[in-house]
């Protein structure tokens, strides 16, 4: 059977070489028929490269494009590293704010104190508004894992589970992207 397929491929390729020599030998004679060859290859040619040249197109456009987009979100998003840095210090100042006892407060020695670091954390919330930066709502809401850090749980029937009933340190976002989720307590069943 091998034998007889090997000779049916022999003699196909015989075949075919006789009709290629036989094509040649008329196209000699008859030169419309060469210059249609020609012709035909010349166009598929031409297709070939047209495909060729599209594709080079949408190539250069889709890198263009994907270049625009990585140029955008470097400018967009250049200050992320120095602002998840600088959290630390209006999470300190915070702190600082918020340890002050309410009778220091008024005592008139420290209330100047007072005032200034109550500016600044306030100059410190305002420039992160205008390099969008956000501080994320934590209290109250549902917890999202992609916003939120869920550091314990608290039984509790004053709300659903799986509500945040404690912040331990805020959470941010610069502009649609996390910068530093929120620490926060999750509400539980009561045991």
């Amino acid at each position: 059977m091998a034998k007889d397929k090997k000779m049916d491929t022999t003699e196909a390729n015989e075949t075919r070489d006789e009709a290629l020599d036989l094509r040649e030998e008329t196209a000699e004679a008859a030169p419309e028929v060469a210059e249609h060859d020609r012709l035909a290859e010349l166009e598929a040619e031409l297709a070939e490269a047209k495909a060729a040249v599209m594709y080079a197109q949408a190539e250069t456009q889709n890198v263009r494009r994907r270049f625009e987009k990585e140029a955008q979100d470097a400018k967009t998003y250049a200050a992320t590293a120095f602002a998840r840095d600088i959290l630390s210090v209006a999470d300190n100042l915070a702190r600082a704010l918020a340890a002050i006892p309410a009778e220091l407060r008024e005592d008139d020695k420290l209330k100047g104190l007072v005032t200034g670091l109550e500016a600044t954390g306030r100059e410190l919330d305002t420039v992160f508004a205008r390099h969008g930066i956000s501080k994320i709502v934590a209290m109250g809401e549902a917890l999202d894992p992609n916003r939120h850090q869920a550091m314990m749980e608290m039984p509790t029937a004053d709300a659903e589970p799986g509500t945040i009933v404690q912040e331990i340190q805020s959470g941010y976002m610069i502009r649609d992207r996390l910068l530093r989720p929120a620490l926060v307590g999750v509400a539980k069943k009561p045991d």
